[in-house]
C-alpha cells in the first residue's frame, strides 16, 4: 500500500506530507483547487517524463517522494529491483524519489539510490493503477485481459508456458538434426574420401616431433659423413697418429727403467692414449648417432611431408589429425544413423506438442466457461451503475497455429455495448469517461483480483452522476478496498477524487484540497479532515456555497449509513 506522500514546489504545492491508511481514501474540493496536481505528482514519482513546468515559479527544483509497504513483496516487484542492482532489506519499505529542476534535467532514487527513471517504470504496474477520464492502461489494454481473464478461472498460465517452451525446445532439436544431416549428407562422399585417405595414413600423436628430429640427425649425419671418415683414420688406421703412439708407448715401456725422464715420457703417452681412446669411444657414439640410411632418410622425410599436408588440407596441425580422423568418422556414423535419430527427435516434438495441445485445451476451456460467469457478473453490477442499456462481453478467439505461445491458444478482450442492438466493441473504443470509469468499477467488483497494484485511483468515476447511481459507486468502491466485492475476502486500498457526497461519505479517510492565495501567491493545499470537519465538507457538497442545516443533516445521515 501507499503509505506516504511528500511533494515539495510541484506548480501550486509549496509542501506537503500526506499519509495513507488501507481502505477507500476519498479526495474532495472545489473545482479547480488542484487534484490533478496531486495525480501529476503521483506519476512523476512513478516515472512520467519530468516537465519543467511542474516547478513552482521561484524554486530551482521540484521532488516528490512516495513510500509503499507490502507483505510480502510482489514478485515483479522484486525482479525489477534485482535487475537495476537495487539492494533493501526483507520488511524495508519502498522509496521513491523523484526530483526535477527548473533549468531541466531529473534524477530518479530507489531507498537512497541513484536508478535510471526507465526503472520507476517498470515498477509503476505493480504500485499504482489508475482508472480516469483519459484512461488508457490498467482493465483497459487489451493486453491484460487475458491473464485477467486466467485467474477469474482459477487456472495459471504457468504450465502451459512450460509445456510451450518444452515443445519449442523439441521442434528446435528436430530442425537442427535435420539440418545436420542435410548438410552431412551432401558431402558425405567427401567425407568418407577423407576418412579413407587419412585411415591408410594412419597418423599418430607426437609422430611430427619423432620424425623432425630423426630427419635432422640424419641431415647432420649426410653433412658430416667425409669428416667423421677421415677421423676413423686417425684412431683406426695402421698408420695413423694413435697406432704411432701406442707403439712408441710400447717401445718405451721396455726402456722406461733405464732413465727416470723415459718413465716420465712413458707415463706421459699413457695419459695421451687414455684420452685418445676417450676421444674414439665419443667419436664412434657420435658416428653411430649420426649414421643414415639414404633411403630411410628420404622415407622419413616423405612421411613427413604427408602428415604436414594432410594438416593443411583439413586446417589443423598434424598432432590434431588422429582426432579429426575420429570426428569424420563419428561425422559418417550419424549420417549412417541419422534417420533413427530424426525418427526418435520426431516422435519427442510430436509429443511435447501434443502435451502442450492438451494443457493448452485445458486451458482455453476453463477461460469460457469462467468469460460466462464474468459476463453474467459483470451484467449484474451495470443497472446500479446506470448502465443498464449496456452490455458486456467477453470474446475470446482461437487463435491459428503459428500465434499459439506461452499463454496458450487464445486471444481475449472484454467487449462492451452501450446501446440496445449496437456491435460489440473494444472498452476505449466506444465508453465515453464516466461510462469508461463505470465500466472498470463494474470490472474491478466482478473480478475482485488478488494480486494487483499496490493502490487503485479512481479520477472522478462519478462525474455526471448523482443520486441512486453515485451511492452504487460508493457502495463499490468501498467494497472493493474493504475485500467483500464478490466475497475475495483481499482488502486493498483505494484512492477516489469526487465531486460526489454520497461517495466521499464511504471513505475511511477524507482528504480536502484547497487552495488559497496571499496577494500574488497562490498554494494548494490537502489536509485530512476529522469527523466534525467531514460534516462540513460533505454538507458544502451538498448544498454548494452556503452550508444548510439541512445539508449538514442529510451529511450526518450519508455518514451513519456507512
Amino acid at each position: 500500500m501507499l503509505t506516504s506522500l511528500q511533494i515539495r514546489n510541484i506548480v501550486l504545492i509549496e509542501a506537503l506530507d500526506l499519509a495513507f491508511p488501507a481502505g477507500l481514501g476519498v479526495l474532495t474540493g472545489e473545482t479547480g483547487a488542484g487534484k490533478s496536481i496531486l495525480l501529476d505528482a503521483l506519476g512523476l514519482v512513478l516515472g512520467n517524463r519530468a516537465e519543467t513546468s511542474l516547478v513552482r515559479a521561484g524554486e530551482a527544483q521540484a521532488s516528490v517522494t512516495a513510500t509503499f509497504e507490502f507483505t510480502p513483496m510482489p514478485a515483479l516487484i522484486t525482479e525489477v529491483l534485482d535487475d537495476a542492482g537495487v539492494e533493501m532489506e526483507p520488511g524495508e519499505p519502498l522509496v521513491l524519489r523523484r526530483q526535477v529542476k527548473a533549468d531541466g534535467g531529473s534524477k530518479a532514487f530507489i531507498n537512497g539510490q541513484p536508478v535510471g527513471v526507465a526503472v520507476l517504470r517498470a515498477l509503476a504496474p505493480a504500485l499504482v493503477e489508475l482508472h480516469g477520464q483519459h484512461d488508457d492502461r490498467g482493465l483497459v489494454n487489451p493486453r491484460g485481459h487475458r491473464l485477467l481473464l486466467t485467474r477469474y478461472a482459477g487456472m495459471d498460465e504457468g504450465e502451459v508456458a512450460s509445456a510451450w517452451n518444452a515443445w519449442r525446445k523439441a521442434e528446435d532439436a528436430l530442425e537442427a538434426a535435420i539440418a545436420a544431416i542435410a548438410n552431412a549428407e551432401a558431402e558425405q562422399e567427401l567425407l568418407a574420401a577423407h576418412v579413407e585417405e587419412l585411415e591408410k595414413l594412419g597418423p599418430m600423436p607426437g609422430e611430427e616431433e619423432q620424425l623432425a628430429l630423426a630427419r635432422a640427425d640424419m641431415q647432420k649425419g649426410e653433412r658430416l659423413a667425409d669428416d667423421l671418415k677421415d677421423l676413423g683414420h686417425v684412431f683406426t688406421g695402421s698408420d695413423g697418429p694413435l697406432a704411432q703412439l701406442r707403439s712408441a708407448a710400447r717401445k718405451l715401456d721396455r726402456i722406461a727403467e733405464d732413465h727416470p725422464a723415459l718413465g716420465e715420457a712413458l707415463e706421459a703417452l699413457d695419459r695421451a692414449l687414455i684420452e685418445g681412446g676417450e676421444a674414439e669411444e665419443a667419436l664412434n657414439r657420435a658416428s653411430e648417432a649420426l649414421s643414415f640410411d639414404p633411403q630411410v632418410l628420404d622415407d622419413t622425410e616423405e612421411r613427413l611431408f604427408d602428415l604436414r599436408a594432410a594438416a593443411r588440407k583439413h586446417d589443423t596441425t598434424v598432432d590434431a589429425l588422429p582426432a579429426k580422423l575420429e570426428e569424420m568418422k563419428a561425422a559418417l556414423t550419424d549420417i549412417e544413423h541419422g534417420t533413427e535419430r530424426v525418427a526418435e527427435l520426431k516422435r519427442k516434438a510430436f509429443d511435447a506438442g501434443a502435451h502442450y495441445h492438451a494443457i493448452a485445451e485445458t486451458l482455453s476451456t476453463a477461460r469460457v466457461e469462467a468469460a460466462r460467469r464474468l459476463d453474467k457478473a459483470v451484467a449484474a453490477e451495470l443497472a446500479p451503475l446506470k448502465l443498464d442499456a449496456a452490455k458486456f462481453r467477453t470474446a475470446i478467439q482461437r487463435l491459428p497455429e503459428d500465434r499459439w505461445g506461452a499463454h496458450g491458444i487464445d486471444a481475449v478482450e472484454f467487449m462492451i455495448a452501450t446501446n440496445p442492438g449496437a456491435p460489440f466493441a473494444p472498452l476505449n473504443k466506444i465508453a465515453s469517461g464516466g461510462e469508461l470509469s463505470r465500466f472498470i468499477l463494474a470490472l474491478k467488483v466482478a473480478l475482485a483480483e488478488e494480486g494487483g497494484a499496490a493502490v487503485i485511483i479512481f479520477d472522478e468515476i462519478d462525474r455526471g452522476v448523482g443520486g441512486a447511481v453515485a451511492d452504487a459507486i460508493g457502495d463499490r468502491l468501498s467494497r472493493l478496498a474493504s475485500g467483500t466485492a464478490n466475497g475475495s475476502g483481499a482488502a486493498g486500498q483505494l484512492l477516489a477524487v469526487t465531486h460526489s457526497p454520497q461517495v466521499a461519505a464511504r471513505g475511511g479517510s477524507h482528504y480536502m484540497i484547497a487552495k488559497s492565495s496571499q496577494g500574488i501567491v497562490t498554494r494548494t493545499s490537502v489536509r485530512q479532515l476529522d469527523k466534525g470537519e467531514r460534516v462540513e465538507e460533505i454538507a458544502r457538497m451538498l448544498s454548494g456555497a452556503e452550508i444548510t442545516p439541512e445539508a449538514r443533516a442529510q451529511a450526518e445521515r450519508l455518514l451513519e449509513k456507512v
